[in-house]
């Protein structure tokens, strides 16, 4: 297994606006993240939220290429980002334990914190695929180059982890410096992983190895 410290290459918040930084995902050009009450839309190019969703959000998000995911209590919302409508619900699989969100191959990956799991959910119906064991806490969950990640956030210890996706083993670990949590996390497809910093009202950009 390899292990390095995280090079964290840019720091934005804590926001005005949003207090606290939740799940998060990255549409493009916008990283949206979840701030308990609403959705945020935020540009890092011009570090500042371009607007907001008024919808519940308490943990992980995720974007489809046309919709985004949004966990809100024990349930995930599917909401048209051009109106702010939720257009469909499903039951979350930890029954409000969950986390971290992804989209990926059609379908959603979504994090059970205390529970150390990953399922992989039918975002049609709801129903738990299959689960991926993890050896730590789960928070943000997200996929790059066919490679899954997640990360985990422990007391004052915090990690990104990069998984076998068949059986949990744990292939290479980030850790992060202390006081720098991990409550979500989002590729943007490239060499930069976004990293939401929780009540900190923190995000943070960290380098992805190669």
């Amino acid at each position: 297994m390899k292990n390095a410290h995280a090079q964290i290459i840019r720091e934005y918040g804590p926001f005005p606006e949003a207090a606290q930084v939740h799940g998060l995902t990255f549409d493009g050009r916008y990283v949206w993240f979840a701030s308990g009450d609403r959705l945020n839309a935020f540009d890092p190019e011009t570090n500042a939220i371009a607007h907001s969703i008024a919808v519940p959000a308490h943990a992980g998000t995720a974007f489809d290429g046309a919709h985004l995911f949004q966990i809100a209590e024990n349930r995930i919302q599917k909401i048209d980002p051009k109106t702010g409508r939720v257009v469909a619900t499903i039951p979350a699989p930890g029954n409000g334990g969950d986390s971290g969100l992804a989209w990926a191959e059609g379908m959603l990956w979504v994090g059970e914190y205390r529970a150390r799991k990953i399922h992989q959910v039918d975002p049609e119906t709801g129903a738990i695929v299959r689960s991926i064991e993890s050896r730590r806490f789960v928070t943000g969950v997200t996929w790059v180059d066919g490679t899954l990640w997640h990360g985990s956030w422990e007391y004052d210890e915090s990690a990104l982890s990069r998984i076998d996706p068949e059986t949990g083993e744990v292939l290479e670990t980030i850790e992060m410096p202390a006081g720098s949590g991990v409550s979500g996390l989002e590729s943007d497809g490239g060499d930069r992983f976004f990293c939401g910093g929780g009540s900190t009202g923190k995000l943070r950009v960290v380098r992805r190895p190669r």
